[in-house]
């Protein structure tokens, strides 16, 4: 079945799922040590963040190929998250497997929504 077209970005799967991720990590990174605040909780959330919010400018992007180098974008900041929270369960801030779970999930989404767009006629 077919979906109906996103009229806004938060009609998009792959941004609600980015979103959901983001707020799952600041509450993960709420339990790492004050230490952290300017070293690897910002960088986590810094890049985190970056997600939806190229994914939400990709959206207003007239050509195919700007949205798709916004998404690219977003594939890099959700790799750097990957990187980040390698690190932080080799530091033992916490368990990150739920997080892994999501931030792989937000990857096949990313990776299908680039794919459709660049083969969509439109």
């Amino acid at each position: 079945m077919a979906r109906a077209p996103a009229h806004t970005f938060r009609d998009l799967i792959v941004w609600q799922k980015a979103h959901e991720f983001v707020l799952a990590l600041y509450r993960h990174t709420e339990h790492f040590p004050r230490s952290e605040i300017y070293g690897l909780t910002s960088q986590l959330r810094r890049a985190s963040v970056s997600v939806p919010a190229n994914i939400t400018e990709g959206f207003v992007r007239r050509s195919k190929i700007e949205k798709a180098r916004y998404l690219n974008i977003a594939q890099g900041s959700l790799e750097e998250v990957r990187y980040y929270l390698l690190l932080s369960n080799d530091l033992g801030y916490g368990d990150v497997r739920n997080l892994e779970a999501r931030l792989e999930e937000v990857s096949k989404l990313l990776e299908r929504y680039r794919t459709a767009l660049l083969a969509s006629g439109s």
